[in-house]
C-alpha cells in the first residue's frame, strides 16, 4: 500500500511551540536554516525516488520563493500551510480568509501547479473551527489533512473522527494524521513529535498495523527536525524535551521509515 509523505515547511522558529518566546515580528532577525534543512530532505527524496506533499507556509513563499521552485522542480505536490502560522483559534473566518487566500498566492507565484491542499497550523482544525471547511472549498481547494484523531493534546484533535481518509464536506476530502487504535485508545504513528519520542519500532509496527486495516497513513515532518545544530532557546521543561528530542536520530529514522514503507504524495493517493 502507498502511504503518503508530507512535509511542514516552516523554519525553526516559526514553530507554535516557541511563538511564546519568538514573536512573529522577530523572525526576520532569526537565524535562518530552512534552505540547508530543506534542500537535505530533498536531496533524500531524489535519492529514494519518492515523491511528497509539501505544505509550505505562506511567509516563506514570500521571503524564499527559491526554495518553493526547488520543490517544484523536483516534482513535488505543492500545498498551503496558511500564511502566519497563526492557530485557527487564533482567527476569525474574515482573517482566515485573507490569510488563505495570500498564502496560495505567494505559492502559486513560483510553481506550475494549482494548490488543492491545506493543512492547519499545528494540526488547529477542530470541531470548533470547522468554519474553516467552506472557506477552504471556495478558494478551491479539494483536501485537508489537519484532523487529528486524539483526545488528549491541549492545541488540537478530534477524537471521534474516522481513521482513513473522508469527506468532511460535499466538496473538501480530509486525510486525518494517522493513528492506531490500542487498548481503546488512539496513538500517534504519524510523524512529528511522535516520531522522534516513541520508540522505531512501535512507528514501524502502527504503519503496518494501519495498513493491513486497509488505511493509509499521512506521515509529516518539519525541516527542523533533521536540525541537531539549530540554535536553543530557552523553554519550560515540556516544551523544551517536545522541540529538541532526538533531533541528531530523526535524518537516521527518516531513512530507515523510507526503506520500510512506499510512499507518495497525498494527491496521488487521494486520486485527485
Amino acid at each position: 500500500m502507498k502511504n503518503a509523505l508530507s512535509v511542514d515547511v516552516e523554519d525553526w522558529f516559526c514553530v507554535h511551540n516557541l511563538s511564546d518566546v519568538i514573536k512573529k515580528e522577530e523572525w526576520t532577525k532569526c537565524e535562518q536554516r530552512i534552505t540547508i534543512n530543506l534542500t537535505r530532505i530533498l536531496d533524500i527524496l531524489d535519492e529514494k525516488q519518492i515523491k511528497a506533499t509539501f505544505f509550505v507556509l505562506g511567509w516563506i513563499a514570500e521571503h524564499y520563493p527559491d526554495l518553493v521552485r526547488e520543490i517544484d522542480d523536483r516534482g513535488h505536490e505543492i500545498a498551503t500551510h496558511g500564511l502566519s502560522h497563526t492557530l485557527l483559534t487564533q482567527l476569525t473566518p474574515e482573517l482566515f480568509d485573507e490569510e488563505l487566500k495570500r498564502s496560495i498566492q505567494l505559492i502559486e507565484k513560483s510553481t506550475r501547479n494549482n494548490v488543492i491542499g491545506h493543512r492547519a497550523p499545528s494540526f488547529s482544525i477542530i470541531e470548533e473551527t470547522y468554519w474553516v471547511l467552506d472557506i477552504l472549498a471556495k478558494h478551491g481547494l479539494k483536501y485537508d489533512s489537519s484532523v487529528f484523531p486524539v483526545s488528549f493534546h491541549p492545541d488540537y484533535g478530534v477524537p471521534d473522527a474516522p481513521l482513513g481518509p473522508y469527506k468532511i464536506t460535499e466538496k473538501v476530502w480530509e486525510f486525518p494524521l494517522s493513528v492506531v487504535k490500542i487498548l481503546g485508545r488512539n496513538i500517534p504513528i504519524s510523524g512529528g513529535g511522535y516520531f522522534r519520542i516513541f520508540p522505531y519500532r512501535f512507528i514501524r509496527y502502527g504503519i503496518r498495523k494501519a495498513n493491513l486495516e486497509g488505511r493509509p497513513v499521512v506521515f509529516y515532518l518539519h525541516p527542523w527536525e533533521i536540525d541537531p545544530h539549530q540554535p536553543k532557546v530557552k523553554l519550560p521543561p515540556l516544551k523544551r524535551f517536545r522541540h529538541y528530542y532526538n533531533l541528531d536520530k530523526t535524518e537516521q529514522r527518516l531513512r530507515k521509515l523510507l526503506d520500510d514503507f512506499q510512499f507518495t504524495t497525498i494527491r496521488e493517493v487521494l486520486d485527485l
